[in-house]
């Protein structure tokens, strides 16, 4: 707090009660000099002290002045978070270089993880995201938390020698949170509806399938149309002529393979019955869904995905952030 000068003076205040209240003001918020003490250099009442410094703040002798630290940007955060309906929002500068985005955001949405996941929680998350890779090998364990359950939101099944990381990244996870690992052991991506239909019959999908219909937090990665190396390593991605046609059908990105238009609704496409994941209705109705995304070529689609309600906090850069206070003025 400051104590200002040069104010006009209040027409039911004399100059020598301001002036008792501008003596008091700076005493204590310049001065450090505590109530007690202003009470007895004064030779009044210490409830007299704080009853005055509080009409000093009311008249706008003393303000409140935040200044943001180097790094920190809550005033972009919160302004994210008017315009867009957020329920929260965190940005980070991630710097220059584009291979710096995955790292510092991953970082990034550890630290938040930890100060927001509560004991009990059923945490739903993707499999196939390198940038929840990096999330996770970014979080530390947490005294006293215990998350109830965290599972696969699209099947975790890939390629031999990617398919590590889907693992990996429920798995550590699980032991960071104290949490019980639900794995879905089936392909993201499966070759034609009938596989699917007999999939969600298998005992197991069917127990995870019951847990997405009672997640309180989702986390998930957002995604162009054109898959990431990561994706397309696993086996689980789309190839061109299904990314053609999204692009067509005005698909500008996903989460969860479940495609989006730049207004963030779904895209009505025969490829939405070779998905095995989380319901687009039952992820949408999770209280908090993450995403975590950033980078020039993903800034239509986290537009999208906040537009159509797909994610409702959200971790990203800072050139992103500015992409979207700009696109919604």
């Amino acid at each position: 707090m400051t104590a200002e000068a040069s104010l006009p003076v209040p027409r039911d205040r004399g100059v020598d009660q301001l002036r008792l209240l501008a003596k008091i003001a700076r005493m204590y918020h310049e001065q450090g000099v505590r109530q007690p003490q202003i009470a007895a250099d004064l030779n009044i009442s210490q409830s007299r002290v704080s009853r005055l410094l509080r009409q000093a703040a009311d008249i706008g002798i003393v303000r409140t002045v935040v200044t943001l630290p180097d790094g920190v940007y809550t005033d972009i955060e919160q302004e994210l978070e008017r315009r867009y309906g957020l329920l929260d929002s965190v940005v980070v500068d991630t710097g220059s270089t584009a291979g710096d985005v995955m790292q510092v955001l991953g970082a990034a949405a550890a630290s938040y993880l930890g100060e927001t996941l509560a004991n009990g929680d059923a945490i739903g998350i993707s499999s196939w995201s390198a940038t929840l890779l990096a999330t996770v090998e970014a979080m530390r364990p947490k005294n006293g938390l215990a998350v109830d359950v965290v599972t696969q939101l699209v099947g975790g099944i890939g390629d031999a020698h990617v398919q590590m990381n889907a693992t990996r990244l429920l798995d550590r996870f699980a032991t960071l949170t104290g949490a019980r690992p639900l794995f879905l052991p089936t392909p993201g991506l499966v070759k034609n509806p009938s596989v699917r239909r007999a999939l969600l019959e298998d005992p197991t999908v069917i127990g995870v399938c019951a847990v997405w219909k009672r997640l309180s937090v989702a986390i998930v990665g957002i995604g162009s149309v054109q898959p990431s190396p990561l994706l397309q390593q696993s086996g689980n991605a789309i190839g061109p002529e299904q990314q053609q046609e999204l692009m067509e059908l005005g698909a500008v990105g996903d989460v969860c393979y479940r495609f989006f238009d730049q207004r963030g609704k779904l895209i009505n496409s025969p490829f939405n019955d070779r998905v095995l994941g989380i319901d687009p209705k039952d992820l949408r109705e999770v209280p908090r869904r993450i995403g975590v995304a950033g980078g020039q070529s993903k800034f239509a689609a986290i537009a999208a995905a906040i537009e159509g309600g797909w994610i409702n906090t959200l971790v990203t850069d800072l050139d992103t952030a500015d992409h979207l206070l700009k696109s919604r003025p």
